[in-house]
């Protein structure tokens, strides 16, 4: 009697523990699988409209700031006047960070041989040519 009641334990036991194996597993695919998708639909968010941005940023000010059409005005100026800052700043970093690449073509190309040089120039125009096309798929893809 004793070893049909471990029998029953032991293998109620075994049941219950591959089906939480199964499970475990099972959601695992799932939520991997759920992510891949999500992510491969969706590689970058879709830009909202300067416009509306502009418009929910004003009504969200004057409905819990309580900002007056004076404010809004003033609060507007400082938005633009940002914005056209952030824009010098990143023109400046796009500078730098082209200077510096083309720095490091021109040290690259000092410890070439003369018969490795057009090689290493081919090589760079196709990775141009790569990066002109991603560049072109994803204004199209931000047009969508």
């Amino acid at each position: 009697m004793l070893k049909s009641k471990l029998s029953a334990f032991l293998s109620l036991l075994l049941v219950f523990l591959s089906g939480a194996l199964v499970g475990a597993f099972a959601y695992r695919l799932v939520a991997v699988n759920t992510v891949l998708t999500s992510g491969a639909n969706s590689a970058r968010p879709a830009r909202l409209d300067p416009e509306e941005v502009r418009k929910h940023l004003d009504a969200e000010m004057r409905d819990r700031v309580k900002l007056d059409d004076g404010q809004i005005a003033k609060y507007n100026k400082i938005l633009d006047e940002t914005h056209d800052e952030f824009d010098q700043i990143h023109k400046k970093a796009n500078d730098e960070a082209r200077a510096l690449r083309e720095s490091q073509h021109e040290k690259v190309n000092a410890i070439l041989r003369e018969d490795q040089k057009p090689l290493y120039a081919q090589l760079r125009a196709e990775k141009a040519e790569r990066e002109r096309k991603r560049h072109q798929n994803e204004k199209q893809d931000f047009k969508k």
